[in-house]
């Protein structure tokens, strides 16, 4: 079976596509995050998925909900033609596919730093310069409070993650042991 992913994806690059020669990438992550919001509300996935109510309908429908002034035609047309494609539930995949393309094209980076104690503000941002210049991209840092980690700290950016938390390294010596 094909996911989520595999239909979004060409809609989230043609999306981004579209949204950056407009120069429009903020707007338009800011309307997907909003339809993708919208669709996951039972009551808009009950109209959404009435097999009654044509495809055009269903478009319509959803974009009744969003404010008018907020919404430009290009983004309306998008919506349209995933509806007419029967894709509208596929829009929250497409908005996380369409934020990540914006901010690898920010040479952005989201990472998580899981941690066993909450850090101060100059321990955050010495750890963010950091990782901004060990991975050469700006860094977003958001900090994870898990006491079960004992010390230290897991970081985790995009497929990158490093244990360096005292539970990791006790389960490392575990595993040595067992050996």
């Amino acid at each position: 079976m094909i996911n989520n992913q595999t239909f979004a994806r060409p809609y989230a690059k043609a999306a981004f596509e579209l949204a950056s020669e407009s120069g429009k990438t903020d707007a338009w992550l800011k309307s997907l995050d909003l339809v993708a919001t919208l669709v996951k509300v039972p009551e808009v996935a009950a109209v959404l998925g009435n097999p009654r109510l044509t495809r055009e309908s269903k478009a319509r429908s959803l974009i009744n909900l969003l404010s008018k002034k907020d919404l430009d035609s290009a983004f309306r047309n998008f919506l349209t033609t995933l509806s007419n494609n029967d894709r509208l539930e596929i829009l929250p995949t497409v908005y996380e596919l369409f934020e990540n393309l914006k901010l690898e094209a920010e040479r952005t980076l989201t990472v998580e730093a899981e941690t066993a104690y909450e850090l101060n503000a100059e321990q955050l941002e010495i750890l963010a310069a950091s990782l901004s210049k060990r991975l050469d991209r700006t860094v977003n840092l958001q900090q994870v409070v898990n006491p079960a980690l004992i010390g230290g700290l897991i970081i985790r950016a995009g497929d990158v993650v490093i244990d360096g938390s005292v539970r990791g390294k006790l389960g490392q010596l575990a595993e040595a042991l067992k050996s």
